[in-house]
């Protein structure tokens, strides 16, 4: 068995349960969570509140910031990140040890019903349609899975880590 840290990028738009499946992965496995949101530096926390959607220039000091949370871990981790782009995914890659992604999919009409009824959240309903524009399926090239968000969170979780397992069979 590797010693080498492995993170798990639990990714998608938002709404989907990244913060909900990574905390429950993250205590499952018993790694610590990293939490995407809270490296967003301040300006692009009030360019989303103000509905104005984030461009490939904003998020490249967030995604190093995440990246270069990964490799500080000293460890494996479980990491939200909406992870929308390929390239976004690449930087994240760079992280030391394996990096994996978990891609949440929910429909579209319950991605907006969930965000439409979200409330202290700096993301509005309203850039929902630029995220999904910007989404970009993962590849079959990547190390990852998508995972349909169907049932509670626990089953959810249990999706995903019988996905990631299979991957590696």
């Amino acid at each position: 068995m590797s010693s080498a840290p492995e993170h798990l990028v639990v990714m998608g738009v938002s709404g989907t349960g990244k913060s909900t499946t990574a905390l429950l992965l993250a205590q499952r496995l018993g790694w610590p969570m990293i939490e995407g949101d809270d490296l967003h530096p301040p300006a692009n926390v009030e360019a989303m509140r103000a509905g104005r959607a984030l461009t490939d220039a904003d998020r490249g000091p967030w995604l190093r910031a995440i990246r270069d949370a990964m490799s500080a871990a000293g460890g494996s981790t479980v990491v939200t990140c909406s992870s929308l782009r390929r390239s976004y995914r690449d930087v994240l890659r760079t992280a030391t040890g394996r990096v994996r992604f978990v891609h949440l999919v929910v429909p579209p009409e319950e991605l907006q019903r969930r965000l439409m009824a979200r409330t202290g959240h700096f993301m509005p309903a309203t850039l929902l349609a630029s995220q999904l524009a910007t989404l970009e399926p993962l590849g079959p090239d990547e190390d990852g899975v998508d995972v349909p968000v169907a049932g509670p969170p626990d089953a959810i979780v249990d999706e995903t880590l019988r996905l990631l397992r299979t991957a590696d069979a």
